[in-house]
């Protein structure tokens, strides 16, 4: 019996989210508000890997720039995490040309000050509050099932793919980064320390490749071929 699985999208699901993201209509301010936001969670939550009560309570102050031995910049995010634990993670240029986008969306200049308390998911309106915990989760959970009926719109064929995705919450999405991490060769030591984690035991639950692997080695080497025993003329 397979080991217990966590929660997460697979690479082709996750890209149908990112698909249904970028055809979001941007004709009015609302829903370029509404794409903006929708972009900027969807990245923060993947790339980051955080959990939802770290997007809720953090700000855009918690970036900061430091020199890299190679003589250029590095960005990093700093969190608070479970149990009151700080972590710094990496934040990668992809994520900072996100950041730019976003912030330029919302009338902020493209780079956060280190003492700046805007919110890191800002408010539609009050713009100076952190969203509550509720807040984020609807607000993802309003992606997924929105990209969900998109993709029944689809077709037929795409009906399970659409229940998988309603029943992903924010937890999914820090799971998804940590799996995916993991499938493209990430160690898992800093797959741990980037998400907090106390032990590898944990991270560890993010490694599906192995099992996918052993799954398909045995349906296709292991079979009954009782076609092959079938008396001549039968």
């Amino acid at each position: 019996m397979p080991r217990a699985r966590t929660r997460y999208l697979s690479t082709s699901l996750w890209d149908e989210v990112k698909v249904f993201v970028e055809q979001l209509p941007r004709e009015t301010a609302d829903e370029r508000a509404y794409y903006a936001r929708s972009r900027w969670l969807t990245t923060l939550f993947y790339l980051q890997g955080m959990r939802i009560s770290e997007v809720a309570s953090g700000k855009m102050g918690d970036f900061s720039r430091r020199l890299g031995a190679d003589g250029k910049d590095q960005w990093w995010l700093e969190t608070l995490g479970k149990g009151n634990k700080e972590r710094v993670v990496p934040a990668s240029p992809e994520l900072i040309q996100e950041m730019r986008l976003y912030r330029t969306e919302n009338g902020l200049g493209p780079l956060p000050t280190r003492s700046e308390e805007t919110p890191l998911v800002i408010p539609f309106r009050g713009r100076h509050r952190c969203l509550s915990r509720s807040a984020i989760h609807d607000a993802i959970k309003s992606i997924f099932g929105n990209a969900a009926s998109w993709l029944r719109s689809k077709g037929v064929e795409f009906s399970d793919r659409a229940d998988e995705l309603e029943r992903a919450s924010a937890h999914w999405l820090r799971h998804t980064a940590g799996s995916h991490q993991a499938d493209g060769g990430v160690d898992l030591r800093t797959i741990r320390d980037n998400l907090g984690h106390v032990s590898l035991n944990t991270t560890s639950l993010y490694l599906h490749t192995e099992d996918d692997a052993r799954h398909r080695e045995t349906v296709d080497r292991h079979r009954m071929n009782w076609d092959d025993s079938k008396p001549e003329g039968k």
